[in-house]
This record gives structure tokens, C-alpha cells and sequence, in this order.
């Protein structure tokens, strides 16, 4: 996939998620084959002003990685010096947030409210795109609309590539829906139809699994998915999509075993980069992600707000990943049965969109 001059080997994006895609997370991420990682979305009158707390998530890919910085605000100059802070980090596309629901952002006419006012919203992609070097794309990723009765994401995205944004990602649920029901791959599908075809459309929302992949590129044609809650705790999904897209065998679930090395591959690049006050937090998170769904999984969870210290729980979680896999040492999913349920589900969804995967991921079904 190309944004720009931009290219994306593997058409799977993760999410900018506030408090979770930090610089370890985007990393074990990057490192199970997501195709591009985008950092928290940042406050871009923050980023100006130097605050702490905002700049210190401003933080470039380990090891040289392409990744992107998302920014909201409704201030023209604020989101120009921003996009040059993310310029001078090394950013390797800029984004702007015109999606987040949170009544905070909301309350100060950013995120999702910028749907309402499309001229305004025009305005902050010519500031940043005059901003940045023609090399750095900006893209726009935005809701399906403010609620059921105002989805105007197809008319708003051509407003945004009027504007010079270089690709758009539609989450498909309204700013009143929040995050509940159900994400409207139809309102993707029209945003698809609607942008010109050079314009990569990325589809958001509700893709939790490899099938659920297949179902939003078969049924809305977007040329790439972004994913957001789907990666919690299950990076293996980015390698099962990469491994599927090339037409590879789909190595599925993990075992405990590299559910524990992972989970202490996360927590070792949190030291150094997390302030101490924050670990014990942060390892409390990672310990309920790598966990969920596993038996006894609950009364870790439980148990996890009693240690003080990060080593006590890590060392504890360590010792819950080695007693599982004595007990049952390979937790898979019934591959079998998954990979045909994938398989007809990719086949049976153009009959009623009238769509195709990519030459890619067609050959990769057939």
C-alpha cells in the first residue's frame, strides 16, 4: 500500500490508543509484523507549550521503524508546530485525529466534533500540510459522523483529500456510539467509493481476529485495517495477518511459552522508559492483557493490585505462565476448524458486496 510517496509493506496499521501504544507497545507490535505503528494521540497545544506528560509520548520507533504521530487540536498554528515537532523526531507521516468520541476532547470542539464544522476541518490539514516537506504525508482518520442521523464520512473525507490529506481511516461507529454496538462496515464501504482510488481508505473498528480482517477488506474494499483493542495483549494477530497475506500457513494462537516470553519482552522495555511511580501501573496492564482468557486468569488479575513492587509481580505472573504450561503446555485454538470458517467467509462476501480483496490478499485465498 502506498500513502504518498509512503510505502506499507503490510496492509495492517495499529491504532493510536491513549495510554496503551506507547513506545513498548508499538515496539513488540512492530516486532510481530504490524505494517505501520502510529503513537498516542497528542495534544498539539501541549506539544507547544512543552508539557511533560504530552512530549514524553513524542518518541521515534526503536531501531530505525517508519511510524506515524497523531495530533488533535482546532488551532491552525498549534497543529502546524506540532507536525514539525513530529518532523524533527524522525515521523514518517503525521495524522490528525478528527475521530476520538472522549467527552474531553469533545468539549473543546476537537476530535469527532470537527466533523460538524468540515471547513474548520480543511483549514487544519492545508495548515499542516504547508507545514511538512512534501515527503511526509498527512491523512485524517475521523468517524463514521456525529451520530446515526449526520454519517457524513464519505462527504467529509473527500473534504479532507481536498484538503491534501494523503489517506483516510473511517472508524465505522458515530462519535454518540462511542464504543458500543456494532462498527458499520457499509459506511467504510462508502467512504471506499467515494475518495479517489489513488487515496488509500483504511477501515477501523471491531477487528478482533484474522477472520474479522478478511470481512473488512472483502466487504468494504479499504485498502489496509486499522486495529485498535484487537492487538491487547495479542500481537500474534499482526503475524497471522502477515502470514495470511502472503499466502503462508497461519501460525494461529500462541503457546503459554511465548505468551511469557512476550509478556517479559514488554515489561523489559518498560524499564528505562517508564517512570518508576508509573511501572507497577503499567506492568499491572501488560499482566492482564497477556493473561485474558487463560485459566486462572481472573485470580491473577485480582492478585496483581496487591504488589507494591513491579519485580514482585512480574516474578508472580512468570510463575502463573510456567505452572499453566505443565498443566496444559499447548493452548491453541482448533486451527481446522478456524481456518475454514476463514476461508469461506472470504469466499462468501463479495456475493453480497459486490467486492474483492487486493490481488494480494485474493491470491492469498485462493
Amino acid at each position: 500500500m502506498r500513502i504518498a510517496n509512503l510505502v506499507v509493506d503490510t496492509e495492517v496499521l495499529l491504532a493510536p490508543m491513549a495510554a496503551v501504544t506507547d513506545l513498548p507497545f508499538r515496539t513488540i507490535c512492530e516486532e510481530h509484523g504490524v505494517g505501520l505503528t502510529i503513537t498516542e494521540f497528542l495534544s498539539a497545544r501541549a506539544l507547544c507549550e512543552g508539557a511533560k506528560k504530552t512530549t514524553q509520548k513524542l518518541t521515534a520507533s526503536l531501531d530505525g521503524r517508519r511510524f506515524g504521530v497523531q495530533i488533535f487540536g482546532r488551532e491552525l498554528d498549534a497543529l502546524a508546530q506540532a507536525a514539525l515537532l513530529a518532523r524533527d523526531i524522525g515521523a514518517s507521516l503525521v495524522d490528525i485525529n478528527m475521530g476520538c468520541p472522549a467527552k474531553r476532547v469533545v468539549a473543546g470542539a476537537c476530535g469527532s466534533a470537527l466533523m460538524k464544522e468540515p471547513e474548520l476541518a480543511q483549514q487544519l490539514v492545508r495548515a499542516v500540510r504547508a507545514a511538512l516537506p512534501a515527503e511526509i504525508p498527512v491523512t485524517v482518520k475521523h468517524r463514521a459522523g456525529w451520530d446515526e442521523k449526520h454519517q457524513n464520512a464519505p462527504e467529509f473525507a473527500c473534504a479532507m483529500v481536498e484538503a491534501g490529506a494523503a489517506m483516510i481511516t473511517v472508524h465505522g461507529r458515530t462519535r454518540t456510539q462511542g464504543f458500543s454496538g456494532k462498527s458499520s462496515l457499509t459506511i467504510i464501504r462508502k467512504v471506499r467509493d467515494a475518495v479517489p482510488s489513488q487515496v488509500p481508505v483504511i477501515g477501523n473498528g471491531d477487528v478482533l481476529t484474522l477472520l474479522d480482517y478478511v470481512r473488512m477488506r472483502t466487504e468494504t474494499g479499504c485498502d489496509a485495517v486499522m486495529i485498535g483493542r484487537g492487538a491487547l495483549g495479542n500481537p500474534w494477530l499482526f503475524r497471522d495477518i502477515r502470514a495470511w497475506l502472503a499466502g503462508e500457513p497461519v501460525p494461529g494462537a500462541p503457546t503459554v511459552e511465548e505468551r511469557s516470553a512476550v509478556f517479559l519482552r514488554h515489561v523489559g522495555l518498560m524499564r528505562g522508559r517508564t517512570e518508576d511511580k508509573r511501572l507497577i501501573h503499567e506492568v499491572r496492564k501488560a499482566v492482564a492483557w497477556y493473561t485474558k482468557g487463560l485459566p486462572g486468569s481472573a485470580d491473577l488479575r485480582d492478585q496483581s493490585q496487591a504488589p507494591r513492587e513491579p519485580d514482585a509481580l512480574v516474578a508472580a505472573t512468570v510463575d502463573y505462565f510456567a505452572a499453566l504450561s505443565r498443566g496444559r503446555p499447548r493452548l491453541r485454538v482448533a486451527l481446522a476448524a478456524t481456518a475454514g470458517s476463514l476461508v469461506a467467509g472470504a469466499d462468501e462476501a463479495p456475493a453480497s458486496s459486490g467486492t474483492e480483496l487486493g490481488p494480494v490478499a485474493k491470491a492469498a485465498v485462493a
